[in-house]
């Protein structure tokens, strides 16, 4: 009886141990929140997995709209209940000063990538990290048109030659929707900035009958391309290119695009800061998983090694720096920041 009892602090103390080493375990992780659908599994089988592998760190995804991401950020940080660690923001609004209030400061953690050769110059800025840059654009099905394919946004205006419902996002930067009406309306490109929200929304009153689906998340707006719901939409190039992957019938128009990006982002209070420090680190340090993603969502990545790993046919389906120069819009994002509840606001108010 005295061997057992004289066991017993032993065996608590291993059940100590053993229970310390189980909640060290757990705190292994690292919360994202993404977009979900084939943007979540890119970004889980060519980067979230390599990355666990490699360090032992679990990645926990979450899905969320880039609207329901931004809110749940600022709530967290205002309430001080944090429990994701990073999302991917938009390029604009990661300038924006609103974005310094819910965002930790990374400038230290960029140090050592900014004198990167193979990264662009701003790979990584105090605001987060480039993910990748993409467009939203024009796509459409190109078996439904018997007068040509269209090219522009005003060929999308033009109900007439090309008839069939059309589609647009709906959610909380409606800038890009009210761009493509500008320009359909005849509004040249260097003079697309700061918008004209009336006559855009003039422009707008045309088409609406037309719009069977106003989108809130990338999977919404392939689906309906694969229900039929659309012959013509704005939509994510990475997205388009799902579609395509798929085996679809469907084509854009880099004449009628907008340049965009995403950039991760800790959310102030992370509670694995440091473990989101690393994830962002694997991202930056590995161009061969870049690659692999842009190649699978058909994205621009930060690294020019990425580019060069990637394959001829996806390297020029990338918009080009000629592309940008001729057609592609290169968004105003001091002037949309500035403006973007008045936006927000005159948008809900048209769309109700």
């Amino acid at each position: 009886m005295k061997r057992r009892t004289e066991m017993k602090p032993f065996l608590l103390a291993a059940c100590l141990m053993l229970g310390s080493l189980g909640v060290a375990q757990a705190e292994e992780q690292v919360v994202i929140a993404t977009t979900g659908g084939a943007y979540d599994a890119a970004l889980r089988k060519f980067w979230f997995e390599p990355f666990t592998q490699a360090t032992g760190i679990k990645v926990v995804s979450v899905a969320a709209t880039n609207a329901e991401m931004r809110a749940k950020a600022a709530a967290m940080v205002k309430t001080g209940n944090v429990t994701w660690d990073l999302y991917p923001d938009g390029e604009i609004q990661a300038s924006a000063e609103m974005h310094r209030l819910t965002s930790e400061d990374l400038s230290d953690f960029c140090k050592p990538f900014r004198a990167r050769a193979d990264l662009v110059e701003d790979a990584c800025t105090s605001s987060g990290a480039r993910l990748f840059s993409t467009a939203t654009l024009m796509a459409y099905d190109p078996t439904a048109f018997k007068a040509g394919n269209p090219s522009s946004w005003a060929d999308m205006w033009d109900q007439t030659r090309f008839p069939g419902a059309r589609s647009f996002p709906n959610f909380d930067d409606p800038w890009r929707v009210m761009a493509a009406a500008l320009l359909a309306d005849g509004v040249p490109r260097d003079k697309l900035f700061p918008l004209d929200v009336d006559r855009a929304l003039r422009k707008l009153d045309e088409i609406r009958p037309a719009i069977s689906l106003w989108w809130k998340t990338g999977d919404q707006s392939v689906q309906g391309f694969r229900n039929g719901d659309y012959s013509i939409g704005q939509i994510w190039l990475t997205r388009a290119n799902t579609l395509k992957a798929e085996g679809r019938q469907i084509a854009w128009s880099k004449r009628a695009s907008f340049l965009v990006g995403d950039r991760l982002t800790i959310i102030k209070g992370a509670p694995d800061r440091a473990n989101a420090e690393k994830l962002i680190g694997y991202w930056l340090d590995h161009p061969e998983t870049q690659a692999r993603v842009c190649e699978e969502l058909l994205c621009t990545p930060p690294s020019r090694d990425a580019i060069a790993l990637m394959s001829p046919a996806a390297r020029s389906a990338l918009p080009s720096d000629e592309d940008i120069r001729d057609y592609i819009v290169v968004p105003d994002a001091k002037w949309i920041n500035e403006n973007a509840a008045m936006m927000l606001e005159r948008w809900n108010a048209w769309i109700r």
